[in-house]
């Protein structure tokens, strides 16, 4: 029999029975929570990350005034799924030995733009609204090659142009992208309350903070007559840079039948973490926040040191591992990991390769670092896909490999591994868009914003120059060195025969 769905009403009835030591309500009450917080990207991420950081911190102050409206970008999935149940949901963390489930009730409301830009606008521009966050995924910046903002993508026009609209009087045309939804907020923000406002990017984009500073000051530039705008985004609005960690995989039917048999209830929102939790913070902040410090974030004046090291030893060995995984017919990272060959291939990378370009940010002993984050991949109930972590691997490659790269090449040295985990990019494009890869049984489709043109560069007779070519992934320092392009296809012919476990 399928238990009741999760909402208010049932997890009283629920809680009101007695809880086992594996589950937890949420840390405040949600009904005494008003929005504080806008979210533009509310998916897995968010809800196991900064929307438990963000509750756990109202718990710890007793302030009420930061829930959360949760903005979801792609489809109203998110919408359907949380709305039934009251907003609240389910995280089911997983560790190594055993499982427990929290409840969240910090996310109040959740819109979806094609339907709600009114609502989301609105609170954009609310005097009560403090902090907007953001994930959105890489791609979801809408840059071009050269980094700044695609003005000319049809859905970024027809957002700058509501945008110019707003100047004057409320446009609530269905937004298109998260940059467009939040100018449009920040105009509207502007022309109505004019209050001070911190948005905090939190995606894996090196000086992210910056990044979204500059994508923004571009679109306002394009807005005509927005002058006004601008000046005050200068000197009222600010973009702390921050490095979040957790790994956080696909929530299955296994991971849902899990938490209903902890719980006594269906959780449609069910959203599952690693025990492992890190969010560094800049300390630049415009007007009140909450005090995540008092859930376990950390505050620095230098976000840098933790990114660097975070890209490049986590994200870095999670994508190599990934592409290696899936062309070795590995599903799950933590069946990558526990391949004695691609797990010397990863150490091998971090120990000559990684390392020798990071300052250890304060507190931080890089090898011990190095170990945690093998440890923390070699867990097999995170569940975390091969394929997965392997998509939209032109947008990740330059952020988490390349720099390593780049950095190695000017030092005098021709890094030998991380062509290797190239290779292994070059190798699995190549393979999933000729069709032929299979993992876990299941043919395996190439899944990147740019799929045309990498599956052409790729499946032409010399990958390697083909996939070189392109700008927007391989800079001209590491495209231009012909000792790292060799490297690479030295790997690659080594690569094909090893393929076999």
């Amino acid at each position: 029999m399928t238990p009741p769905r999760l909402s208010a009403t049932t997890w009283a009835q629920r809680a009101a029975r007695g809880l086992p030591d594996a589950v937890r309500g949420p840390a405040v009450d949600p009904r005494e929570l008003t929005v504080g917080q806008v979210h533009l990207g509310i998916g897995a991420f968010h809800r196991a990350h900064q929307a438990v950081c963000t509750e756990d911190a109202a718990a710890a102050t007793g302030e009420t005034g930061w829930g959360l409206l949760g903005v979801t970008q792609r489809s109203p999935r998110v919408v359907q799924q949380l709305g039934p149940q009251d907003g609240l949901y389910g995280v089911l963390t997983t560790a190594a030995d055993a499982s427990s489930v929290r409840l969240v009730g910090s996310v109040r409301e959740v819109a979806y733009p094609g339907r709600d830009t009114a609502r989301v606008l609105d609170a954009l521009a609310a005097p009560t609204t403090h902090v907007v966050t953001l994930t959105v995924t890489e791609k979801g910046y809408r840059r071009r090659a050269d980094g700044a903002l695609d003005t000319t993508a049809p859905d970024v026009a027809a957002d700058l142009a509501a945008a110019a609209a707003e100047l004057r009087t409320d446009d609530d045309v269905a937004a298109g992208t998260p940059i467009g939804t939040l100018v449009r907020g920040l105009v509207r923000r502007h022309r109505t309350s004019g209050a001070p406002l911190t948005v905090v990017c939190c995606d894996n984009l090196t000086e992210n903070g910056g990044v979204l500073a500059g994508l923004v000051e571009q679109a306002l530039a394009a807005v005509p007559g927005s002058d006004d705008v601008a000046a005050w985004v200068a000197s009222s609005v600010r973009f702390p840079s921050t490095m979040v960690d957790r790994i956080v995989p696909a929530t299955t039917d296994a991971h849902r039948a899990e938490a209903a048999a902890l719980l006594g209830l269906h959780d449609e929102a069910l959203v599952v973490g690693e025990p492992f939790f890190q969010w560094v913070v800049e300390d630049a902040f415009a007007a009140p926040r909450p005090a995540w410090e008092r859930a376990g974030a950390t505050f620095t004046h230098d976000v840098a040191p933790f990114e660097r090291a975070k890209l490049r030893v986590l994200n870095a060995s999670h994508s190599t591992l990934a592409y290696l995984g899936a062309l070795r017919g590995h599903a799950t990272i933590a069946g990558a990991v526990a391949d004695p060959e691609l797990a010397a291939v990863v150490r091998t990378l971090l120990d000559e390769d990684v390392l020798p370009t990071l300052v250890a940010p304060e507190g931080t002993d890089l090898r011990a670092y190095r170990d945690e984050v093998l440890h923390r991949f070699a867990n097999p109930r995170t569940g975390h896909t091969t394929v997965q972590v392997a998509m939209d691997g032109s947008q990740k490659l330059p952020v988490r490999l390349l720099g390593t790269v780049a950095d190695r090449l000017a030092a005098g040295m021709v890094p030998h591994a991380a062509a290797h985990a190239v290779a292994g990019w070059v190798a699995y494009v190549r393979a999933a868009a000729a069709g032929d890869l299979v993992v876990g049984g299941r043919a395996v489709a190439l899944d990147d914003p740019v799929a045309d043109r990498l599956a052409a560069a790729a499946t032409g007779p010399d990958p390697v120059e083909g996939l070189f070519a392109l700008r927007d992934v391989f800079p001209a320092e590491v495209a231009g060195s012909t000792a790292f392009r060799a490297a690479v296809r030295s790997a690659l012919r080594d690569l094909q025969p090893a393929l076999t476990p």
